[in-house]
């Protein structure tokens, strides 16, 4: 996983990074992975099922739930809480969306608030912040395409959180092939769930792509 195996280790172990990690630790926390992910694929399969209910919208609380777990059980020290929290408001926003559109956006919006601190105090080295030009235009594009798609003030507001949690997360030293691409998913993601507000039709698209893409996010930003 990106911040926790590469970021949320590098203040507290030797050079050799996650490397230096006893083989059986790294397997001792690996059924959280494996529930998540299977949560993930069921809720995929499963969602429009009328049957659900309640029993659904844990489901779906349950694929980002796991990995809180798994990062509070590998996360050390202040970063360490400050990721467990960002992704246990982000399975609690998963489960209240299913009840209240705007509750539920609430929620995510504080946790990319959350993630923002995180990856602010995890900058990289000003000779190692490049590509400044790339977080500019996250910050600028995700609103105003936000809004595009969903002609609403409201969505188009809430994703200036999520710009924000994009743009830090680049400037950030965690590997941006992880966790800055992460973030991008999410932005897709988000996108293709705010184009169903708007004029723009891009069914079946939305359906089939916004879980997958936003699960494997949430996924690579772990």
């Amino acid at each position: 996983m990106g911040s926790t195996e590469e970021g949320l280790f590098q203040r507290s172990r030797p050079n050799r990074g996650i490397r230096a990690m006893p083989r059986r630790a790294l397997i001792d926390h690996r059924p959280w992975l494996l529930a998540s992910i299977t949560a993930a694929i069921a809720y995929y399969f499963l969602w429009d099922n009328p049957l659900g209910g309640l029993w659904l919208i844990l489901l779906k609380g349950a694929a980002v739930g796991f990995l809180t777990i798994y990062a509070m059980r590998r996360g050390k020290g202040l970063d360490g809480a400050i990721l467990t929290l960002a992704l246990a408001l982000s399975a609690a926003a998963d489960m209240v969306l299913e009840l209240d559109f705007y509750a539920g956006g609430a929620l995510f919006f504080v946790s990319h608030v959350v993630a923002i601190s995180l990856y602010l105090r995890n900058r990289r080295a000003p000779h190692e912040a490049s590509w400044g030009a790339a977080a500019l235009a996250m910050l600028l594009l995700t609103p105003l395409t936000t809004y595009l798609l969903s002609q609403g003030a409201i969505v188009a507001g809430y994703s200036v959180g999520l710009a924000g949690m994009a743009a830090a997360a680049w400037q950030s030293r965690f590997p941006r092939h992880r966790v800055a691409a992460g973030a991008i998913l999410f932005i897709v993601s988000d996108w293709l769930l705010f184009s169903q507000l708007g004029p723009l039709d891009l069914a079946p698209l939305p359906d089939l792509l916004v879980w997958p893409l936003y699960y494997a996010a949430q996924l690579l930003i772990a």
